[in-house]
């Protein structure tokens, strides 16, 4: 999936990837001196002196001895003194700490790479291809994206994107076999949905979790990018918390995906629904979007929000997700302090300039009486944050499950006891 570009074509080729297809397809990227030992004598010269009687001096074979021993002693001693330079620690000056030596340096290098080497053995043989038929205005559209087994019972997880417009899917394994596959169900929430193809003993990718990650950690995404299957990029976690608006093809509907984790690993049209690895080979996200207007800007959805669906399948249930039936928007200290609000952090039911709907008819939050203006500040004890907003803290549970909140009302607390309902599909 790439983000909305309004200005580009709807045809579309079936031989694209099904990104370009929907999403259109992301634009090319635009010595010193040497050593010079000192002197060994004076250049002074030397005092005058009375002259001494003449000796007589010695014979020629004494004089080869002494210089024979005098070799002999300046050679060890100079072996000794640059053994001495070898061994002794390095020091430093100042307040700069001491810097690795080659050998760490190497170490590290090293350390890295076998990291991500064995993150991709890991995880590379659950990567499967997923190529789509049918579907498109005259039922001949077709693509290729990526997924990744969670189950070894042939449970897998992909895009939304990927699959839904399609009236066929041919699954693809690592080791070449190939299933048909059918559309478990669809997220009603975010871009992902579940594939299920008839195999048993399938290799599972290790699961992680997307709750402590920092931006910085390495990244790697492995998926079939433009038909090269199997292949693997690299990065950091560049940004968590992102939204963005993608648009389908047609540029007729669009969606906003929250919450996202931002990656400098390369994600190309095919990497769709292929995984996100932490360096210990842990699948911590979905890959979903690249930015169209910017070079190494891609988009994965954190496996935190997938896991409730995932779980739903493998229990035989419907996917669904809990819903409250509120607009709202997200407080940050500019929206407090503009709007003179007595906290930083929250959810303002309704919208920022008070117009517009605030609270669905016929909704969980209507019959639990929350109205417009109130704003909600913890859900069961947990305080709502810019990391922890309130769709975020209500995706681990499911509907029919009741749960406290803690509203603010004209600057008085209250406890609100909510039944979560399910939320609408579309």
């Amino acid at each position: 999936m790439t983000t909305n570009d309004p200005n580009r074509s709807t045809d579309r080729d079936p031989t694209e990837q099904i990104e370009v297809q929907r999403y259109g397809p992301t634009p090319p990227p635009e010595s010193g001196p040497g050593w010079q030992a000192a002197p060994a004598w004076t250049s002074r010269p030397a005092h005058v002196t009375a002259a001494a009687p003449p000796r007589r001096g010695l014979g020629a074979l004494p004089i080869v001895a002494i210089a024979v021993i005098a070799g002999i002693l300046s050679g060890a001693l100079s072996a000794v003194a640059v053994s001495n330079m070898i061994d002794a620690p390095a020091t430093t000056t100042g307040d700069i700490a001491s810097s690795p030596d080659a050998d760490n340096v190497s170490d590290v290098r090293i350390e890295e790479s076998s990291a991500v080497i064995e993150a991709v053995d890991k995880v590379t043989p659950t990567v499967v291809t997923i190529q789509t038929a049918g579907g498109g205005l005259l039922g001949a559209a077709s693509g290729t994206g990526s997924g990744f087994i969670y189950d070894p019972d042939g449970w897998i997880l992909t895009n939304r994107h990927v699959v839904e417009d399609a009236s066929e899917l041919q699954v693809v394994l690592n080791d070449g076999r190939q299933f048909s596959g059918e559309v478990y169900g669809i997220d009603t929430l975010t871009d992902l949905a579940i594939v299920k193809i008839d195999a048993t003993g399938l290799p599972v990718a290790p699961i992680g979790t997307s709750a402590d990650l920092k931006p910085g950690q390495l990244a790697i995404a492995i998926g079939n990018p433009l038909g090269y299957e199997n292949t693997v990029t690299t990065g950091v976690v560049s940004g968590l918390g992102r939204q963005i608006q993608a648009s389908d093809a047609s540029q007729t509907s669009s969606e906003q995906l929250n919450n996202l984790i931002q990656t400098d690993a390369a994600i190309n049209p095919g990497n769709s629904g292929g995984p996100l690895v932490n360096s210990a080979g842990q699948v911590i996200g979905v890959n979903t979007a690249v930015n169209a207007d910017a070079q190494g800007v891609g988009f994965s959805i954190p496996i935190d929000v997938a896991k409730p669906i995932m779980q739903q399948a493998l229990d035989g249930q419907e996917l669904v997700r809990p819903w409250i039936g509120v607009y709202y928007v997200p407080i940050d200290p500019a929206l407090a302090a503009e709007q003179d609000l007595p906290v930083e952090y929250g959810a303002l039911i309704g919208t920022a300039d008070g117009s517009g709907q605030a609270v669905f008819a016929g909704s969980p939050a209507e019959a639990a009486g929350l109205q417009a203006g109130d704003i909600i500040v913890a859900i069961n004890g947990e305080q709502l944050t810019a990391d922890s907003d309130l769709s975020t803290l209500i995706l681990p549970h499911s509907p029919g499950d009741t749960i406290t909140l803690r509203v603010l009302r004209e600057n008085s607390a209250r406890e609100v006891q909510v039944t979560l309902g399910e939320l609408p599909a579309g």
